[in-house]
């Protein structure tokens, strides 16, 4: 009696090769949500970008940047390791203030950005900068502050101080703390 075999040996072969390889391929949930739930990179990382932010159908501003990274935990944010430039705009789309730095990291809930690093802000109506090394930006109250050393730029003066509070559109600011020498014309006193 001839015996039939299913499988030949060379085939058989085959088969345990690829049931280990089945067995070494499992899904322990355990070990996939750990690898997840420890993960701390970017879920979207984008190059040369422009993001537009609106407030009820309003554009408000608008953001560029060489890196934009963003952060779904702890807590959603967007991080800008490269730098960026806003244009914040007024209500007919022309753009009022920049505000530049090496490095910035928006708070997407608390609708908060900061700015670090060779930070300017620049009044394009007023011709007037401000300089300094970190300022917040707090989109739900317009304002923006800081408690760093800064130097504001006018047509007419210099101005060196110690802290600043401002709108956002860096049209009406105080300093908390004003130390610098000032520059004024001459007929202007």
């Amino acid at each position: 009696m001839k015996h039939f075999s299913f499988l030949s040996s060379f085939s058989y072969g085959y088969l345990v090769a690829f049931l280990l390889l089945l067995a070494g391929c499992g899904n322990d949930l355990e070990t996939v949500n750990a690898i997840t739930h420890n993960y701390s990179g970017p879920v979207m990382s984008a190059k040369n970008i422009e993001v537009v932010f609106s407030d009820s159908g309003k554009i408000q501003a608008k953001v560029y940047s060489i890196l934009l990274n963003r952060y779904s935990t702890p807590e959603p944010c967007m991080e800008f390791p490269r730098g960026f430039k806003i244009n914040i705009l007024d209500t007919a789309l022309r753009t009022e203030t920049t505000i530049m730095a090496n490095y910035g990291k928006r708070k997407e809930y608390a609708r908060i950005m900061e700015a670090k690093g060779n930070v300017i802000v620049r009044n394009e109506v007023k011709k007037q900068q401000l300089n300094t090394e970190q300022l917040t930006w707090d989109e739900n109250r317009r304002m923006i502050f800081t408690s760093e050393r800064v130097k504001i730029t006018t047509l007419d003066k210099i101005v060196f101080g110690k802290g600043l509070r401002s709108n956002e559109s860096f049209s009406d600011y105080t300093i908390l703390h004003v130390y610098g020498q000032m520059m004024v014309k001459k007929d202007s006193i």
